[in-house]
């Protein structure tokens, strides 16, 4: 098949090297219309390892093209069970199916929505990737007659291609995806371009903020674990939440201590990021207070946390082994920051910052007064944040 020979030719060079799913899966379809196959609706999917996503995938459409992505909850849902593409990754085999006079009450929700919406046939097949992986796409059409065995010859002859094009986006993306999840998006960027090796760090103004679950050792030792986890869970979503919806990074998790960053890369940012750091504490006292409703309803006890903000400068990079590495800051605002937050629960206080933050954003703090802190040679001034009424 002369086509199928320039296409894959196409995918193996261009398709290949432009990193572009969108862009593949689009040439993909329209060169199979051109060789007469009836196209109507295409769903490329692929697996891939996150903690976070189980899959993402590709739809066509004459309309358009778009991307998207499944999380492991979605493979619990009626979306999945009983789809096309659970029945061709547990038997490992194709899926030929007419979508005329189907029965309501026992095809899935998946051919019965096409089928509304006029189409006539179905295939669901598997691509195979170099690791062994199995990947599914499902092919629907409106042509009367359905695909023909030469449509579907056509198709399964184009799929190597469509695979050598789309296997080192996916390990691009799952790498990447690996990356962000246990890194955060500054380092995980810092890591993939080769920037930080062994060793390497940078130095650079930054908003620490620490963050710690009271009660932690009392709940640990009370509760059964899946309640621990539960807790923990809840907490570390709000946090991580908080932080990135303004502009942070959540460098790590300790225990039940968070250790978050705000990077300061002009002058011109120091308030605002040190306003964004205050502001995400906030955040996470009125989402504390939303969760623990839940948690009460659920007659599970409530949760607490102490927050400690500073800022200043902070070595930035890789320290460890060369077997095993952790990225993490180093430095005195870092130390400040921690030794503060152990400072909430004596104090009173749920969130603690140092003068540097408050000084830009007076109307969210109040000063507490000079405190001790180990560490350093004089007390230093602190200040509360100012929590809503909700």
């Amino acid at each position: 098949m002369a086509s199928v020979a320039q296409l894959t030719d196409w995918m193996i060079t261009e398709g290949r090297r432009s990193g572009d799913p969108v862009k593949v899966v689009s040439h993909f379809c329209s060169s199979l219309i051109e060789e007469g196959v009836p196209l109507w609706r295409v769903n490329i999917g692929q697996r891939f390892a996150n903690p976070l996503l189980i899959a993402w995938g590709v739809v066509w459409t004459p309309d358009g093209t778009d991307s998207y992505d499944v999380t492991h909850e979605t493979m619990l849902t009626e979306g999945y069970v009983g789809s096309s593409f659970e029945y061709i990754l547990e038997h490992r085999k194709p899926l030929h199916k007419s979508l005329r006079q189907l029965d309501p009450k026992t095809e899935h929700l998946s051919y019965l929505e096409f089928a509304e919406l006029g189409g006539t046939d179905y295939y669901a097949t598997l691509m195979y990737y170099g690791d062994g992986s199995l990947h599914g796409c499902t092919f629907v059409t409106q042509e009367p007659d359905g695909f023909s065995p030469q449509h579907l010859e056509l198709i399964e002859a184009a799929l190597p291609a469509l695979s050598s094009a789309l296997e080192p986006v996916t390990m691009r993306k799952s790498a990447k995806g690996l990356l962000r999840t246990y890194l955060g998006d500054g380092p995980s960027d810092a890591v993939w371009s080769g920037r930080i090796k062994r060793g390497e760090r940078t130095t650079l103004d930054a908003v620490v903020m620490f963050s710690d679950l009271r009660g932690f050792t009392a709940l640990s030792e009370a509760a059964p674990e899946a309640d621990v986890f539960d807790a923990l869970s809840g907490y570390f979503d709000l946090v991580v939440q908080s932080v990135e919806d303004n502009g942070g990074d959540v460098l790590k998790f300790m225990g039940d201590g968070i250790l978050s960053i705000f990077t300061i890369a002009t002058q011109a940012d120091h308030a605002d990021r040190c306003r964004k750091a205050a502001q995400a504490a906030q955040s996470v006292l009125t989402g504390l207070t939303v969760l623990n409703r839940r948690r009460a309803e659920a007659k599970k006890p409530s949760l607490d946390v102490g927050i400690g903000i500073n800022v200043g400068q902070v070595s930035y990079g890789n320290i460890g082994s060369p077997g095993r590495l952790d990225f993490t800051v180093l430095g005195g605002a870092v130390n400040v920051a921690s030794r503060i937050e152990g400072l909430t629960k004596s104090i009173g206080r749920r969130v603690l910052a140092t003068s540097a933050i408050a000084e830009v954003s007076p109307d969210l703090f109040s000063p507490c007064g000079f405190q001790e802190v180990r560490g350093l040679a004089r007390p230093i001034e602190l200040f509360s944040l100012v929590e809503e009424e909700l």
